[in-house]
Formats: C-alpha cells, structure tokens, sequence
C-alpha cells in the first residue's frame, strides 16, 4: 500500500471547507472522515486534483474558484413555475430547498420568491459561483478492491455496504 493518493485510491480525510470570509460551510470535526473512491466523480473535481499525491498525515490547504468548485452562477437556472406543479398542500416558502426528480434523475432547486401562483425556482447549485477554501488532512489511504472499482464507490466503513 502506498499511502499516496491516486487514481483508484480509496481515500479518508478530515476536512474544513470555508467560504473567503472564513465562514465555516462544513467540517468532519467531531465526525468520521470522509471517505471516498479518488477519480470516480464522488467529489468535486477540484477537490480531487488537490489532493492527488498527498500522503497519510499530510495537510493540505487550497482555495478553489467557481470553476474548479461548483460552477458559476447560471442567470438561467433561474425559472418560474406554477404553484399547481407542486404537491397539493405541500407548505413552501422563501429559502426553502425543494428536492424532486427530473428526466435527468434527482435535482434539487431553491425558491426564490413567490408571487400569488408562480413560484420564482433557483436550480444553480447553491454554491455555484462562490470560492471555497479547503484545509484536508489524509488519514488514511488504500488501494481499491475490484468489487469497488466495478460498483464505481467504496465499501465497507465509510462507505455503501450492500
């Protein structure tokens, strides 16, 4: 085992991730560390590329811009839709963040505002067009199984045990 992350790694880390003005947006204090299968599209791509070639005990720190994160912001991700098109009696409001499904699979979007029967819907990632600050530190790092490799994610502690 290397101890190096690389492509079809299986990688644990602790983490902080803060906005520029240091707000804290999420940690692993206090948790188990992330774990995750490097080069699969479990993280964004940014995150990975900063992370290829640490070792176990390393900390690493970096800043990603919206493009190597979650994108810039979309004006036209921003759409209008009829109240009818929600569940009758679903309760919604200002800021809420609505999970549904699409032709593509599972989208999430926040409202924006409501006038009377139109609901004004932001389908932009919520951090979409912000920069991210990242301080990682690798715990622990393994090479994959075939099984995980074949099934595209980790198994087992961290991971999808099926």
């Amino acid at each position: 085992m290397s101890g190096t992350i690389e492509q079809d790694t299986v990688a644990s880390v602790h983490y902080t991730g803060s906005f520029l003005d240091g707000e804290i947006f999420d940690s692993s204090e206090g948790k188990d560390p992330l774990t995750f299968l490097v080069g699969h599209g479990h993280m964004i791509s940014g995150f990975e590329q900063e992370m290829l070639g640490a070792k176990v005990g390393e900390l690493r720190e970096f800043t990603l811009t919206p493009d190597r994160a979650y994108g810039q912001r979309n004006e036209d991700a921003i759409q209008k839709i009829e109240r009818s098109n929600f569940p009758e009696g679903m309760d919604i409001e200002v800021g809420m963040v609505v999970g549904a499904h699409s032709d593509q699979g599972p989208i999430q979007f926040t409202i924006k505002d409501i006038d009377g029967d139109v609901v004004v819907a932001d389908f932009n990632h919520q951090m979409a067009g912000k920069t991210l600050r990242f301080e990682v530190e690798v715990v622990v790092v393994r090479p994959a199984s075939d099984e995980e490799l074949a099934h595209g994610h980790v198994h087992g502690p961290g991971g999808v045990n099926h």
